[in-house]
């Protein structure tokens, strides 16, 4: 007799997973991947300033996509995991390679385990992000986004063209101290800012539009100066606010204890 051939089954791979992925909100999100490569392949090319612009437009389609997500109703988890995967391409490699490449070769071992710890803090950045989404108050950031830590490093780059210097910059300790600084930040558990809840749909005094039409002159006359001064305020606020509420005095609370009345207070030689 033939022993009996076992029976194998096979499951199907999209047993129980979704078989499609919504196309707008991802394509948006791949924009911005290809954004970022773009900035790699402009530096690699010495086209520093093309490379920073490219960072800035990954930035808009990073604000797109989740919104267009939302809006639409099409929000996924691929769409969560794959937004994380291009982020860390667009906002930590391709920075890190532009900020080296302009600015830190000069220093050697130190420069590019600067750029080193940069992308692996924005690689645990993004992965605590997803962990954390919807269990704390969507208000603020816990340290600092990867995307405004990119935006910070562009933000020098072209800054550094609106002063007037041409060339590279000269071997200095500043931008090394700064790439370590924005790494540390973005693991940190210093709160940001999100702007989530800003309702510019909603009505607002007219005065609110004199300030922003003011504002957005000012970024299209100085927009390097603009966005560097925007940047550099928003980093240094989380520390600022943070030591802040460290020596700001504790309001103690107090409990405010009306008199007695003459008939709550016991009498004397009564039972009390």
């Amino acid at each position: 007799m033939k022993p009996k051939q076992r029976e194998l089954r096979v499951t199907p791979l999209h047993d129980g997973v979704p078989r499609g992925i919504y196309l707008l909100p991802n394509l948006i999100t791949s924009m911005g991947l290809f954004c970022g490569i773009f900035s790699i392949v402009q530096t690699m090319q010495g086209a520093y300033y093309n490379a920073a612009f490219a960072i800035l437009a990954a930035h808009v389609f990073d604000g797109l996509d989740g919104r267009i997500a939302r809006m639409t109703n099409s929000t996924s988890r691929f769409g969560i995991e794959y937004d994380s995967l291009c982020d860390l391409v667009s906002f930590g490699v391709a920075p890190g390679v532009l900020i080296y490449k302009w600015a830190l070769v000069p220093w050697g071992v130190w420069g590019w385990t600067a750029i080193g710890l940069y992308v692996i803090c924005s690689a645990i950045r993004l992965a605590r992000f997803n962990i954390l989404v919807g269990r704390i108050d969507s208000t603020y950031f816990m340290g600092l986004p990867v995307p405004a830590s990119a935006t910070m490093l562009a933000s020098v780059v072209l800054m550094y063209r609106y002063v007037g210097r041409s060339g590279l910059p000269d071997k200095h300790v500043t931008l090394l101290l700064l790439t370590w600084s924005l790494a540390l930040l973005m693991v940190s558990a210093v709160k940001y800012p999100s702007f989530k809840n800003l309702k510019l749909h909603s009505r607002q005094p007219i005065s609110y539009l004199v300030v922003l039409v003011l504002v957005l002159s000012v970024a299209v006359a100085a927009y390097p100066l603009f966005l560097f001064g925007a940047m550099s305020a928003y980093v240094s606020s989380g520390p600022v606010l943070a030591v802040w509420s460290l020596w700001r005095p504790h309001k103690t609370d107090t409990v405010m204890t009306r008199p007695e009345s003459e008939d709550e207070q016991p009498r004397k030689g009564g039972i009390a």
